[in-house]
């Protein structure tokens, strides 16, 4: 591994102040907004749109005959002050080294998401490229991903999972109804508790229909899914709302440490234990994410 880094949570915090979006650690982060690296112009999105992290897209986002320029373009970004993440080239194609190479000398960079992960041993090979403490999002887009995803979950490096949904289709078959989708969510959510790592990101809503989007994100939040790629600015705000707990989820929270205490100290039996657990993670997410 490079030279070392400001700490994760310190450089996100930094890089949403500097992008202009708010401050939410990316272990909570809800809206992940993917921008094309061909789009300088939306690197930096409007501080109204609420996007959690920013991914700039060197991957599906960029034809094999731009990469190099693309790539030249986004480093040059962050040269001036830019802060984002990036979703660079899967292990197995020839830009991925190329990617790494031109990102891990150049400031700015919030974390990295690695396109196709299907093996812990690539982001591992990943993680040794970039400078020490930059978080790496792996993200599951084809069966034998999902297979390997306790592996993944497991390797040191990996900061979070999430799902590329619409590739995972094309590679099984499946289609998108939500009772076909159920497993490859449920398993990457259950890996990810697992591994003791942050809920996983869920695919994108292709549609701009607001809502089949707000459809779409009740089922991740149903699932335990914490957060979703967006594809355009305007889903982060019902992203961000789907995905956090509601002022009748707060009400409901405070009602229950009131009546069972914050410490358990009123709890009869073990029907209660559940609640109180599920009141404390609420209040703490709102808490968090400046809800309460």
């Amino acid at each position: 591994m490079t030279t070392t880094q400001p700490s994760q949570e310190v450089h996100s915090t930094r890089a949403a102040a500097t992008a202009g979006v708010a401050v939410v650690p990316p272990k909570l982060a809800r809206s992940w907004l993917l921008v094309p690296a061909t789009a300088p112009d939306a690197f930096t999105p409007d501080p109204a749109a609420e996007i959690d992290a920013v991914i700039i897209d060197l991957e599906d986002a960029v034809a094999a005959s731009g990469k190099k320029a693309a790539r030249e373009r986004v480093v040059e970004w962050f040269a001036n002050g830019g802060n984002a993440w990036v979703r660079i080239n899967d292990a197995t194609t020839e830009y991925w080294a190329d990617d790494l190479a031109a990102l891990s000398s150049v400031p700015g960079v919030s974390g990295i998401m690695l396109a196709k992960t299907e093996s812990g041993f690539q982001v591992d090979a990943t993680e040794d490229r970039l400078p020490d403490g930059t978080p790496i999002v792996a993200l599951i887009e084809s069966a034998m991903g999902l297979e390997a995803a306790p592996e993944i979950a497991r390797s040191d490096s990996t900061f979070r999972l999430a799902f590329g949904s619409g590739d995972f289709r094309r590679d099984t078959g499946m289609s998108d109804d939500p009772m076909a989708m159920a497993f490859p969510r449920a398993r990457l959510v259950i890996t990810s508790r697992a591994a003791k790592l942050p809920g996983p990101i869920d695919g994108p809503t292709v549609s701009a229909n607001e809502s089949i989007l707000e459809r779409d994100s009740a089922i991740s939040f149903s699932m335990g899914m914490s957060g979703r790629l967006c594809l355009h600015a305007s889903q982060a705000i019902p992203v961000n709302r789907a995905l956090s707990p509601s002022p009748a989820d707060i009400v409901w929270a405070r009602e229950v440490l009131a009546e069972l205490g914050e410490n358990g100290e009123n709890v009869k039996d073990g029907s209660d234990r559940p609640r109180l657990a599920k009141a404390l993670k609420v209040t703490a997410f709102a808490a968090a994410l400046g809800l309460s």
